[in-house]
């Protein structure tokens, strides 16, 4: 018994659509990818074995890097000018909550002259960040 064959096909697979779909997945997560800024200078907080997860705010966050650079808003600033920028900051609403975001390697002296220069300023409301540790 004789099949008779298929007819074919005068014109290629269309893949005009699959195109179009992996270019809009492409700006989609170019888009979403970018959503958080980087850091100005990188920091590796301290790990931590317990610890409160909070959503942490987009603004108020205190840089401290290992050499002990800081940064505030985006701006790397000194310790003495630290103070007066947190006044300003905090002069609208003193109840602001600050984060500080320091190396696990600066050594303990240098993270409490920077607490010290927030008290000072009135931060009333302080989170210092760590990483969960691997369990």
């Amino acid at each position: 018994m004789r099949m008779p064959e298929p007819p074919r096909r005068d014109q290629g697979e269309n893949v005009i659509p699959l195109i179009n779909i992996v270019f809009l997945l492409l700006i989609f997560f170019m888009l979403a990818g970018t959503l958080t800024r980087p850091d100005l200078f990188n920091v590796e907080p301290p790990e931590t074995v317990r610890g409160i997860e909070t959503d942490l705010p987009e603004e108020g966050v205190i840089l401290m890097d290992a050499n002990g650079r800081l940064a505030f808003e985006e701006e790397e600033l000194a310790l003495e000018a630290l103070g007066p920028r947190l006044e300003q900051w905090l002069a609208d609403d003193p109840e602001r909550p600050l984060v500080l975001k320091a190396d696990a390697g600066v050594p303990a002296h240098r993270l409490m002259d920077v607490m010290d220069v927030l008290r000072a300023a009135g931060a009333d409301r302080l989170t210092l960040l760590t990483n969960p540790a691997e369990r």
